[in-house]
């Protein structure tokens, strides 16, 4: 079976604390389009390097019917900045367009098989999965961006046409779970498309 919920699949259900205060549950997160669930945290440079890119795409698509949540699942024993109050703070301060998660037990990122930080899953009006991995090809250094896979298949799933290019490989820090090395990984997550499969165009 694979680590990573495969395409096709239901978006597993969770409930979860937020950096509002509030509880959230997965039903009531879901827009008239979908849902994009992105596993995210607070110190990756792969997230703080190209969460501009994702408020972009935020901005544009929630207003379509697709709203975003983030979910941080990292655990605060590998990396304490990954903590909830720093959490609270970091929305605080940058006022993201997405509600902001927190998975403690870690029991979404595994239902979901998050990757790596960040790893985006789409999620259609009834909440079956027809998109994985990730936004930009250079997430880092965004300016070195040359495809924004996100946002083709979240114009696609709008437009109601098939998704070009459902499935990518997430490009980022690998999720920090807990009691583990900071670059332990479980050994059965591996590349959403192998590199046999990948194009060399």
């Amino acid at each position: 079976m694979s680590f990573t919920l495969p395409l096709g699949a239901s978006a597993p259900p969770f409930t979860l604390p937020a950096t509002d205060g509030a509880t959230y549950s997965l039903p009531q997160l879901c827009g008239p389009k979908g849902l994009v669930v992105f596993f995210t945290c607070n110190h990756c440079p792969f997230v703080t390097g190209s969460d501009e890119v994702t408020r972009a795409s935020a901005q544009t698509f929630t207003p379509q019917g697709l709203p975003f949540v983030g979910i941080n699942s990292n655990s605060k024993s590998t990396y304490a900045d990954d903590d909830f109050p720093h959490m609270v703070a970091r929305q605080k301060q940058y006022r993201f367009p997405w509600i902001y998660l927190h998975d403690e037990s870690q029991a979404v990122a595994k239902a979901y098989g998050a990757l790596r930080t960040p790893h985006f899953f789409v999620f259609d009006h009834a909440l079956k999965l027809v998109y994985t991995g990730r936004a930009l090809d250079n997430p880092r250094d965004t300016s070195k961006a040359t495809i924004n896979d996100l946002d083709r298949a979240l114009a696609d799933l709008v437009a109601g046409v098939p998704i070009r290019t459902p499935l990518t490989n997430p490009i980022g820090c690998n999720v920090k779970w807990d009691g583990k090395d900071a670059h332990w990984m479980p050994p059965e997550a591996c590349d959403l498309v192998p590199a046999s499969a990948r194009s060399t165009t």
